[in-house]
Order: structure tokens, then sequence, then C-alpha cells
């Protein structure tokens, strides 16, 4: 124990994959086929987490602005690559290009804004706020587009003949798919929008309870949590409002007729 916060010994840590065990039990018992990716996603967790916390160790304590900045491409490069797989055949080419640019501009915006104007940190490539705060705005983002895929591509689909319709009696492509667009961000943004709606009374969200249990003053642990929240808004609105604006035009093509890439 150091400074008054407790310190988890591995042992401590093995007691909490009790929790595994009890859902490995009740998928057994349900008959629910998810006991290996139950397994995997535990696996993978511990050892990203671990292999993460040896390498901020490193991080923290050499602070560089080319390593900050590695790991920042780094991590938006993984959020790509992680819709990408999500999605990997429903996307055509088209829209993971515009998945492409979206996210790193959206992201990027509203990092550059939280860090450098809201907390002004010094020096600007500081690894101790740069790296964690970006990992929840990326993270964040990257669900905000992925949600927003989902309900855009299934728009486009189950109301093609309404889409065909709209664009014969003159509306314009940005305009017949408007009602889509529009739906499909409020579903990019319900989840951020719900725990804003929840957080500080429902439950104290991660970020806030680990700085509370490292000793911070809980009126600076709130200050920053509210901070973040507000990022991660921004950072999911702006990055899915891109997204959304430049996606729905994949749908059409030059005549301004549906269409899909091959």
């Amino acid at each position: 124990m150091s400074e008054g916060v407790i310190d988890l010994s591995v042992w401590d840590i093995a007691l909490g994959y009790v929790f595994v065990l009890i859902v490995l039990w009740i998928l057994r018992r349900q008959s629910i086929r998810r006991e290996s990716i139950l397994i995997i996603a535990t696996l993978r967790m511990t050892l990203q987490l671990v292999a993460m916390g040896f390498i901020l160790t490193i991080v923290l304590e050499n602070p560089h602005p080319l390593i900050t900045f590695a790991i920042i491409f780094v991590m938006i490069s993984f959020a790509v690559f992680t819709i990408f797989r999500k999605f990997k055949d429903r996307l055509t080419p088209s829209l993971r290009r515009v998945v492409m640019i979206s996210l790193p501009i959206g992201t990027l915006v509203t990092l550059s804004y939280f860090l450098f104007v809201v907390v002004d940190i010094t020096p600007y490539y500081d690894p101790q706020y740069f790296i964690p705060i970006s990992g929840m705005i990326i993270g964040n983002s990257m669900t905000g587009i992925s949600l927003g895929i989902h309900t855009m591509i299934n728009r486009f689909t189950d109301n093609k003949a309404e889409l065909v319709e709209a664009l014969n009696l003159g509306a314009h492509p940005k305009e017949a798919s408007r009602p889509i667009i529009n739906e499909a961000f409020d579903s990019a943004i319900m989840p951020t929008l719900n725990n804003m709606l929840g957080i500080g009374i429902i439950f104290l969200p991660g970020m806030m309870t680990g700085q509370i249990l490292s000793g911070i003053m809980p009126m600076t642990a709130i200050s920053y949590q509210i901070g973040i929240m507000l990022g991660i808004l921004g950072g999911v609105s702006l990055t899915t409002y891109i997204f959304l604006r430049l996606a729905y035009r994949t749908f059409f093509n030059d005549q301004a007729q549906l269409a899909f890439d091959d």
C-alpha cells in the first residue's frame, strides 16, 4: 500500500477472475455458445492491458513528442481497423475511405481543442494527459461511427424503394437521405447522452473513480470528468457528423441515382 492507495497483488487480481468462471457456468447452463469468445476476450484484455502498462511506464518515464504522437497514430489505426473488421462484408471501398478520413479528423480536432485549449497541457506532448484522454475520445468516436454505419447501411437497404421514389420525384440525394442521416446520427450519440444522464447519480465513471482511489480530491476528479464527458460528446458528434456527411454520397452515382460500389 502506497500513499493511501491499496495495491492489488497478482493473487488479488486472480480472485477477480471468479466472475469469468461464473459467466462460463451461466453460458453452459443456458446452452449459449459464447464460451470461446469469453475466454479469448478475457485473455486479450489481460494481455493487452499488461502490455500497455509496461509501455506507459516507459513512455511516462521518458516523454518525447515522437513517441506520444506515434502511440496516438497506432490508436487511431487500430480504431479504423476495428471498424473495418466489424463490417468487413458490408463496407464498400468508398465507405472505407470515408472512415479513414472522418475518424482521424474528428478525433484529432477534438483532442487538439481539449488538450491545448481546455486543459492547456505543458509540455504540449505530455503523455500523462495525451494518451489516456486520447484513448477515451478515440474509443467512443469509434463506437459512434460503428453505430452510424450500422444504422445507415440498414436504412439504405430497407428503404431503397422510398429513396428511389424520392429521387424520381426530383429530390436531391442529400434531401432524400436526410431522414437516414438524422437517424444514424441520433443512434451514434445516444449512448453518450445516456451516460451523461446517469453519470454522478446512477454510476461513477472509471476515470473519476480511478482518480478518487488514487487520492485526488473529489472536486478535482469531478472537474476532469465533466471536461472528459464534454470532450467525448464533441468527439463522437464531430466524427460521426463528418462520416455521415461524406458517407451518404457513396450510395449514389454521378447521375444522382441510387447505386452501391462494387
